[in-house]
């Protein structure tokens, strides 16, 4: 029976037409399936269904997503990761992390810790994450005691955070990777105009509460802060981590940026 498939154009190019041709005509797709997304059942036979290609260094693998969650799409990713998402997709699940994952940052300066929660702006509740490194980060080539994490996102693109009740700017070209309803990467555009790295990488992906996911579906957004280390700390409630972004903005040490899911630039 024919799919009610979304295959994107950079889709089609990777897996060629002869293979998009097959997948929409239901040879090779699944009629049901769980949203790469959002990791709730979905129905190609009924709804709009995206293909989303995930491609590592010497593997490809093909998922599905609601249309609704995320659009047709090719994401680049490391084979590491592709392999961690490949384990989730198929029903795997890594030993427990908590709310918390570590991520090496070039050098071996620093790990980058990541905590996932819920921001209240405006009345609505909106899906964040909140990454602080373990020590300074110096500059790329220099040994210097200086920290320069904020100055490096500034040059990327992040904004400082005088107010942590005013949304923040979105950033092009910037994605968080979900899949398999777990959180597996931030992803930062590739030098000279290469297809997206990532900046943040989950040794083993990271799970997220109902109520995060839910919010994530709601805005297509997640809100990404970071402060220097020390700077906001394990906080064991959300009003706590609220109480800490907002010292560490008062303190003129907290930046901020939006992005979509998997991979989609823009606003």
């Amino acid at each position: 029976m024919p799919r009610m498939l979304d295959v994107s154009d950079e889709v089609r190019a990777e897996i060629g037409d002869e293979e998009a041709e097959r997948l929409l005509v239901g040879d090779g797709s699944p009629g049901s399936y769980d949203c790469t997304s959002c990791r709730t059942p979905g129905d190609s036979e009924r709804e709009q269904t995206s293909t989303v290609l995930f491609v590592g260094d010497e593997t490809a693998v093909l998922a599905f997503a609601h249309a609704g969650c995320i659009p047709s799409q090719v994401v680049s990713v490391s084979e590491e990761q592709l392999q961690g998402a490949v384990r989730s997709i198929t029903g795997y699940t890594p030993g427990a992390g908590g709310d918390d994952a570590p991520q090496a940052v070039p050098g071996g300066q620093a790990v980058l810790g990541i905590t996932s929660g819920l921001i209240l702006i405006g009345g609505d509740l909106h899906p964040a994450l909140v990454v602080e490194p373990t020590a300074a980060i110096a500059r790329p080539g220099t040994t210097g005691p200086g920290d320069d994490f904020l100055p490096l996102l500034i040059e990327q693109g992040f904004i400082p955070v005088t107010d942590t009740g005013e949304l923040p700017s979105p950033l092009n070209g910037w994605s968080v990777l979900l899949a398999a309803g777990q959180l597996h990467a931030v992803l930062q555009p590739g030098a000279d105009g290469a297809g997206q790295v990532a900046w943040w990488q989950a040794h083993q992906a990271l799970s997220v509460t109902d109520g995060w996911r839910a919010a994530v579906n709601k805005t297509q957004r997640v809100l990404i802060y970071a402060a220097p280390v020390g700077s906001i700390g394990q906080q064991p409630r959300e009003d706590l981590l609220r109480d800490a972004l907002d010292k560490a903005a008062a303190d003129g040490k907290l930046v901020a940026a939006s992005m979509p899911l998997a991979g989609t630039a823009g606003a």
